[in-house]
């Protein structure tokens, strides 16, 4: 621990510069959510490679990270996303756009969401993250970044409004040369951002990072769409996904095949 300590303080000797400035950032992140499904095993093999990698493809994404010392905007960058692969195959993944504001110094998020063409307000606070800070470094592009542990636990709904809970391992390394307590998605509350987040089945790594663009960053909270709480908002979803899902397999049943 006396050497996190010691080589934090040397690190943010470097990174104080920022803050003898008003500073901005956009941080570049790639996910990846290892795809765990059943096809149909009529397929042939050859088959259910191709639509595993096209399924995997898809689950590919590009998301920006716009960041000062207080708050942050996450986003998908729609420009680079993957396309639909039609026939009705990926529907359940192509809902709309979401857009998670995060305001550090408050301790609250807005997330407004585009559902099916309707959008959704969802504000509350951060949930506590109980970082296990750790020894272990690597860099990512020209960054020191140090390794962090957490348990967390993430609902999961079967087939009703009721759902269970799972904890799952987070690793997240990140970099004090970037004091921020910032991240991707919904991580955040380590000494410096993170550039780099494995949850469960999910991958996220930071691929470019910009300080102090060359035209101003103007960060803003969400305000458009209609308020629901958190809760409500996953049973929705939940709801939605078993609909088209249903529907899907309706449509196979009738004799359609990948």
């Amino acid at each position: 621990m006396q050497t996190i300590i010691r080589t934090l303080f040397l690190l943010s000797i470097s990174a104080s510069t920022l803050y003898a400035q008003e500073f901005q950032g956009v941080a570049t992140y790639k996910t990846k959510n290892k795809i765990e499904i059943e096809l149909d095993s009529t397929m042939t093999d050859v088959m259910q490679e191709q639509i595993m990698a096209m399924l995997q493809k898809q689950s590919e994404k590009t998301f920006t990270l716009t960041f000062d010392k207080e708050q942050s905007i996450y986003k998908e960058d729609e420009s680079l996303a993957p396309p639909s692969l039609g026939n009705g195959m990926m529907v359940m993944s192509s809902y709309g756009s979401d857009l998670l504001y995060k305001n550090i110094k408050e301790d609250r998020y807005t997330k407004q969401s585009d559902f099916l063409g309707k959008v959704f307000l969802i504000q509350d606070t951060f949930e506590k993250i109980d970082w296990n800070l750790q020894s272990d470094t690597k860099n990512i592009g020209k960054y020191t970044c140090f390794k962090a542990t957490a348990e967390q636990l993430i609902k999961i709904y079967a087939h009703s409004d009721e759902s269970t809970e799972k904890s799952i391992t987070i690793t997240a390394w990140y970099t004090p040369q970037i004091p921020v307590s910032a991240g991707p998605e919904r991580y955040w509350g380590l000494p410096g951002l993170i550039l780099e987040i494995n949850a469960g089945r999910t991958t996220m790594l930071c691929t470019e990072i910009v300080i102090n663009p060359e035209n101003a960053i103007e960060i803003k909270k969400p305000s458009k769409g209609k308020e629901v709480s958190r809760d409500d908002y996953d049973i929705m979803m939940k709801k939605k996904s078993e609909e088209l899902r249903e529907q899907f397999q309706n449509r196979r049943g009738g004799g359609r095949r990948f």
